[in-house]
């Protein structure tokens, strides 16, 4: 196999910073975009740093950034968490004794939560896994928020842990925080992913044009930011880009109803707000059922890439069409299989796994 330093870009207003690479193997599907060519330079050969070149803005981004006002972010933003908060209130129903309990002790729970059912409540007190679990277990300090360490989406199924004391809670608390906590999910995405497995090294930031959901920073886009105004838009639109590092590998290439998919596992190294969801889509296999981010979906297509940009391999617009069409109102297909963490209290380690729903 060939290798190659490949960069975790980190952008600020408008400047591209050297940050340091790390070698991975070469997937010509999920290299960098092609807009962004790097001038390798080695100051010593243990530790090789990349620069990357600025592309210069284009006419048409700087048209955008003109024309997408504070305001105009400010009415996006208002309309969309209108929506989401609808969405909210559809959140099923589930009582503590219909919950799958996968283990329990005295410090923590560990749930496979169901699809359809949000992790907490939220102000408008919607059905919440967190509420059950509350009921049926309750905590030390009798505060259902103090048990959550971690959320999934509402459309992900999957392992999910609880405190129940507040020494678990902390300790908790920083396992997830230092990233020693080791989860993985399985996916169907659309299409048939060409390697076997592989990194996928894109930079995350929240869409201004689309907010509040998440797309690929490019220099572009983070550039279109300078002069929005924080109390209008928000801060977190104006967070600089996070570094995004998701690991695959395909479980099995598959072929449904004529249509090709491919079952994926998938690791979030860095754990950002729709990583997987916003990486999939970005090297042209969308999860299967992704209202967001998928055909048709709320947020920018292909992870706010141009189809250009995209690998020759990926899942073609007709191909995504077809199969959003197929599952039309059936949930998303991403769930968390496994975790592995040290008991935050015994300190015995840890590990579980439960079979996708899918």
């Amino acid at each position: 196999p060939l290798w190659n330093p490949i960069a975790i870009v980190a952008i600020s207003w408008n400047v591209v910073a050297v940050v340091m690479v790390i070698p991975v193997q070469q997937t010509t599907a999920f290299s960098p975009p092609r807009y962004l060519q790097p001038t390798i330079h080695h100051p010593n050969r243990h530790q090789p740093m990349v620069h990357r070149h600025q592309r210069p803005i284009s006419a048409e981004s700087k048209t955008t950034a003109l024309h997408l006002s504070s305001s105009d972010i400010q009415e996006k933003l208002k309309a969309q968490m209108a929506k989401l908060q609808e969405r909210d209130r559809s959140s099923l129903e589930i009582s503590p004794d219909e919950l799958d309990v996968v283990y329990e002790d005295e410090h923590i729970a560990v749930i496979n939560k169901p699809r359809g059912v949000l992790t907490v409540p939220g102000k408008e007190d919607n059905p919440s896994i967190n509420k059950a679990v509350f009921d049926r277990f309750g905590c030390e300090s009798n505060r259902m928020g103090k048990m959550v360490v971690h959320r999934l989406g509402m459309d992900t199924s999957g392992l999910i842990v609880f405190a129940r004391t507040n020494a678990a809670l902390r300790e908790l608390n920083s396992l997830f925080r230092t990233r020693k906590v080791a989860r993985k999910y399985e996916a169907l995405v659309c299409g048939h992913v060409a390697n076997d497995n592989g990194v996928i090294y894109l930079p995350l930031m929240r869409d201004y044009e689309c907010p509040p959901y998440m797309r690929v920073s490019t220099e572009e886009h983070q550039r279109a930011l300078i002069g929005l105004d924080p109390e209008k838009v928000g801060k977190k639109i104006l967070e600089s880009p996070k570094p995004s590092i998701t690991e695959f590998e395909v479980i099995k290439r598959e072929v449904l109803d004529g249509k090709d998919l491919t079952r994926l596992v998938l690791t979030s190294i860095s754990g950002r707000t729709h990583q997987l969801n916003v990486h999939c889509a970005a090297i042209g296999h969308p999860i299967v059922g992704d209202s967001v981010y998928g055909y048709g979906g709320e947020a920018a297509a292909n992870g706010g890439l141009d189809q250009s940009e995209l690998p020759d391999n990926c899942a073609s617009e007709e191909l995504q069409k077809d199969i959003a069409v197929a599952v039309t109102g059936k949930p998303m297909c991403v769930h968390a299989k496994s975790i592995s963490f040290e008991h935050p209290v015994t300190k015995n380690k840890l590990s579980f796994e439960c079979a996708a729903p899918f």
